[in-house]
């Protein structure tokens, strides 16, 4: 049993409930699996996930000195609006039809910032506008960082909706150069994030206090565009997202979260579509992702600070969504030391040539964790690059640890794939095998090379057919 208390920070409310949790290796076994169905959970999970509601009050930014026209430094306005709002206790924040130019954006509880049709908001391309540093986490270890470009610390009942697009601004010449690769337009002798990322990691793995990991100017290490961190109540609808930094929906340490009806188009490094970690009851439906890296992908922090964090992400419903260009299309990791478990995914479409995954769950024995209880149902793959289905230990470190990770109870019924290279890479390690994934009702239907299961336990296949013919395990 374990015991999860999580106090979100100098507030000191109590963020998570005390939750007592039979999660210990043997915590759910084979038989309870198959004598169950797991999407019970589901309606439990969705009356818990109720998007905030706000007071019927409108504070048009241009009132406050924004001007739409690409060119003016809408930042004071963009603050005072939301200052307004938030004294006068809560509304929306409407940005009307036009260009607005800003640098980070700071929400409080009870705002709703709304993008009306045809506003477009535009973040400054100067690292030096997203100072002072704010407490981040950053590929799944806390730190001081440049602000996200929209950013919330210790929130509740915050938005961000309309039918506008969120412009980054990032391209070949800002931002994405810091990878440190050519094709995002870094040339040698540029600056880039390698030493800034090796030191980060290395403070996580020796425990030093958050607040003395500073990072920021020198060490390049790009803001996620959207990132709610130790908030609830939290809603993002309708809106598009373009030309981002780096991830772009990354709720931390969050709970009651709902993405709804966003478009998310952009093909930078690390340009992960949404990235809930170490967060509880998320809904993600009806969305659109066409990105540079994972579609989404489920995190819950990395290594040794993860494992300080102790959080899992959980209760995640994922529904009637559409994955175009991306790495993984429903992702677990690589970040998730902290575990992840409760997952449920529906209704959704892939299609792409450089689509490498309808799911994925990437992970080593640096990582560790736990990933349990992955569903997924009515699954309608197209085409996908490589194996439609991907559970790799052996990203990165690979088995170059002592944190073997367990990843257990998969299930994936009704999952109809047309065109790929590999239906089914399957491979744990012989010392932590895979356990219980169980395919019901798939039909795999052009498959190139076939499928490779290693060191898994408790496998299943029922009424499942590669290239017309039946998997027998």
């Amino acid at each position: 049993m374990r015991d999860i208390v999580r106090l979100a920070g100098k507030k000191s409310f109590l963020f998570y409930a005390v939750c007592v949790v039979a999660w210990s290796v043997g915590g759910c076994s084979a038989t309870s699996q198959q004598t169950s169905d797991p999407w019970q959970q589901v309606d439990a999970i969705l009356q818990r996930i109720q998007p905030p509601t706000f007071p019927e009050r409108d504070f048009d930014v241009t009132q406050f000195g924004a001007k739409g026209d690409g060119l003016a430094d809408c930042s004071v306005a963009f603050r005072k609006a939301i200052d307004e709002c938030s004294r006068a206790g809560g509304g929306r924040v409407v940005v009307p039809k036009g260009e607005f130019l800003t640098g980070p954006i700071h929400l409080k509880s009870n705002v709703n910032l709304h993008l009306a049709e045809g506003a477009v908001i535009k973040f400054h391309r100067d690292p030096k506008r997203y100072l002072p540093l704010v407490f981040s986490r950053w590929e799944g270890v806390e730190c001081m960082n440049y602000s996200p470009l929209i950013y919330a610390f210790e929130q509740e009942k915050i938005a961000v909706t309309g039918k506008g697009v969120l412009d980054g601004q990032a391209n070949n010449e800002y931002w994405w150069p810091w990878k440190g690769k050519k094709e995002y337009g870094w040339k040698e002798g540029m600056p880039e994030q390698t030493k800034g990322r090796n030191l980060l990691f290395d403070m996580g793995e020796k425990g030093v206090p958050v607040e003395e990991r500073k990072l920021g100017e020198g060490y390049y290490l790009r803001p996620s565009f959207i990132q709610p961190y130790r908030s609830k109540d939290i809603l993002i609808e309708g809106i598009k997202i373009i030309n981002s930094p780096m991830w772009e929906i990354h709720p931390v340490l969050c709970e009651n979260v709902t993405i709804r009806n966003v478009h998310i188009e952009t093909h930078g490094p690390n340009n992960d579509g949404c990235n809930p970690e170490s967060s509880r009851d998320v809904l993600i439906e009806d969305s659109y992702f066409d990105t540079g890296d994972d579609c989404i992908a489920i995190k819950a922090g990395r290594n040794n600070d993860g494992r300080r964090v102790a959080t899992p992400s959980e209760n995640i419903v994922i529904r009637r969504c559409i994955f175009k260009n991306g790495h993984g299309g429903v992702t677990v990791g690589s970040e998730m030391s902290g575990g992840v478990r409760n997952v449920f995914a529906e209704d959704c479409e892939f299609e792409s040539p450089v689509l490498y995954s309808a799911l994925r769950i990437k992970t080593n024995a640096v990582r560790g964790g736990i990933v349990e209880d992955i569903h997924l149902r009515n699954m309608n793959v197209r085409l996908v690059d490589r194996a439609v289905v991907d559970i790799d230990l052996f990203y990165e470190e690979g088995r170059n640890g002592n944190f073997p990770p367990t990843i257990r109870n998969i299930s994936i019924d009704r999952m109809t794939v047309e065109t790929c290279k590999t239906a089914l890479n399957l491979v744990g390690y012989e010392e932590a095998p895979l356990q219980n994934i169980r395919l019901v009702n798939c039909e795999f239907k052009e498959v190139t090379q076939g499928y490779k299961i290693e060191h898994v336990t408790g496998f299943e296949a029922v009424n499942t057919t590669i290239n017309g013919k039946e998997l027998k395990p």
